[in-house]
């Protein structure tokens, strides 16, 4: 699948200085940066479901222990 992204010079600069350190091409490493970041926000959505689950079930506890 071929998607466009359009980056501002200064990053697209940084971006290839990173991939020639890590002897990747740009695509690989934008790859890499993109499922990274794909899998810390799935991370994150999970952390606040456990979150609001745990608050649900021990709302009248929490209520207590904050008095």
């Amino acid at each position: 699948m071929v998607t466009t992204v359009n980056l501002p010079d200064a990053l697209h600069e940084r971006l290839k200085q990173l991939a020639d350190q890590e002897h990747r091409s740009m695509n690989a490493t934008i790859v890499v940066a993109v499922e990274e970041y794909v899998t810390a926000h799935s991370r994150r959505a999970r952390v606040r479901d456990l979150a609001r689950e745990v608050a649900d079930r021990d709302a009248e506890l929490l209520r207590r222990l904050a008095e």
